[in-house]
């Protein structure tokens, strides 16, 4: 007998499973129109694993009227399949981060319905080509309504009718009374790349690692790769699996970072009750945080040093980079290096006034830099960060009308200073779901308050049918 039960089977277990604990609430909220089209209760900006355990665990909460938009192609929403090169996830495998606690949702059942038992124990991390297949899956068996090719550009802001109105490229307008972006790492602002690269170099003689490179065009080439992250190392491997001939890694630090912080976070609860800290903890903890670079996994790492054409240069800051003969030529303490191309590898700076879509609200979105004043020094990375609510809503600065931020929501990586590991962090998910899920559902609740709490007074409803005395009494 075995134990590889089928897609088909754990479909038909998940059904069963989901009726039994009646995870789809009756609906309740009062539908809104606007020109006489429908208002969505929610849009969800992000097709990711974020934007459809949202959606998901809104349908728990009986808010159903939402969509999800994302700009890419179906099942290729995310970074797993566009700009994510690593081979294996780093977080471990045992994590549930958005199945809602339902068995046969979690990426386990998945697994082990196609390939048993003894395959999930030679399971080490979850490859990256897995996990997407796995998300793709979870769009499809629950349904989830994902729109597909859909830029948001900006988000007008309609305080007077309790909606924003959503632009997408195209022309294309929604009109949603809430709004969540569930965008991701860069979400919630861009990622860096030093002035000098920007500035010095041909656009065609670098990438970011958050874009599409086209590495089997590298065949044979040279690349240098700045930056001592375990994105850098990725890269690395991936490019010399691509067939480029050499990939040096250059590091600022003069030692390989060895220490990773969300281990520590993910075993004493810190995940789940960072946000009870006060601002003043949070943000030296957050200090701490930042300043270390993720490492590689052990096995990335392996599998990068074990190239021919590989190399790791420590201590080795870019101190020039400009085109020469054709080709980018780095300088650094250590000496000269030519390559054919150079991949940035330089993290990420979190900043609502980075982001077009926000451009209409960014300014009177409060920051950490208004809110908190540390016993020590400031830290600009935190600074910039949006200083959210509970439920991880923008907040406004002090002194100004708050109403055009009511309904939005920033489910991505800049909610990192406010929140802790929670949105874009497969660590955090499993918390901080229903911390959205519950903010956004209260939100449409008070929204209508007034015409609920009437509708309450008003009811009148018979539940109760019988009678005393009893008819036949009666009659006698």
């Amino acid at each position: 007998m075995t134990d590889k039960i089928g897609l088909p089977a754990l479909e038909a277990q998940l059904a069963r499973e989901l009726e039994l604990i009646g995870f789809a609430r009756p609906e309740w909220v009062r539908p809104r129109t606007l020109d006489g089209a429908a208002v969505l209760d929610v849009a969800v900006i992000g097709g990711g694993q974020c934007g459809l355990s949202a959606a998901l665990g809104l349908r728990r909460e009986g808010v159903t009227h939402v969509r999800v938009f994302d700009e890419n192609e179906a099942g290729f929403e995310g970074p797993w399949e566009t700009y994510a090169r690593m081979v294996t996830l780093r977080t471990p495998k045992h994590l549930n981060p958005i199945d809602f606690g339902v068995p046969s949702l979690t990426y386990r059942a998945w697994w082990e319905a196609q390939y048993g038992l003894a395959g999930w124990s030679a399971v080490d991390k979850i490859a990256r080509g897995d996990w997407m297949e796995y998300l793709r899956w979870y769009r499809r068996v629950l349904d989830l309504p994902v729109v597909n090719g859909a830029k948001l550009e900006r988000i007008e802001p309609l305080p007077d009718l309790g909606l924003h109105r959503l632009h997408f490229a195209g022309g294309t307008v929604e009109h949603a009374r809430k709004v969540v972006l569930a965008t991701g790492i860069q979400g919630g602002g861009e990622w860096h790349t030093p002035a000098m690269v920007r500035e010095n170099l041909p656009r065609h003689l670098w990438a970011h690692t958050s874009e599409p490179i086209d590495f089997a065009a590298l065949h044979g080439k040279r690349i240098g790769v700045l930056g001592g992250g375990a994105s850098a190392f990725d890269n690395a491997n991936f490019a010399l699996m691509q067939g480029v001939a050499a990939a040096e890694v250059f590091m600022r630090r003069k030692e390989l970072p060895r220490i990773n912080p969300i281990r520590f976070m993910e075993r004493v609860g810190f995940t789940a009750r960072y946000p009870a800290l006060d601002d003043q903890t949070k943000y030296a903890a957050m200090d701490a945080f930042l300043g270390h670079n993720q490492p590689p996994t052990n096995d990335t790492f392996e599998r990068a040093a074990s190239w021919p054409g590989f190399a790791l240069h420590l201590g080795a800051p870019w101190l020039d980079v400009k085109e020469h003969d054709g080709l980018v030529r780095v300088t650094t303490p250590h000496g000269v290096h030519d390559f054919d191309f150079v991949v940035i590898s330089t993290g990420l700076l979190s900043d609502p006034g980075l982001r077009p879509e926000l451009a209409d609200v960014a300014d009177i979105i409060a920051r950490w830099s208004d809110r908190v004043s540390p016993p020590g020094k400031r830290n600009a990375l935190i600074d910039a960060h949006p200083y959210l609510g509970s439920a991880f809503e923008f907040l406004p600065r002090d002194g100004v009308d708050g109403a055009p931020l009511h309904g939005l929501f920033a489910f991505n990586y800049s909610a990192l200073v406010s929140l802790g590991l929670s949105a874009s962090a497969l660590s955090g998910l499993h918390n901080a779901l229903p911390r959205l899920v519950k903010g956004i559902a209260d939100q449409l609740f008070l929204d209508d308050r007034e015409a609920l709490v009437a509708d309450f007074l008003d009811y009148d409803e018979h539940e109760f049918l019988g009678e005393w005395p009893r008819a036949k009494e009666a009659a006698a």
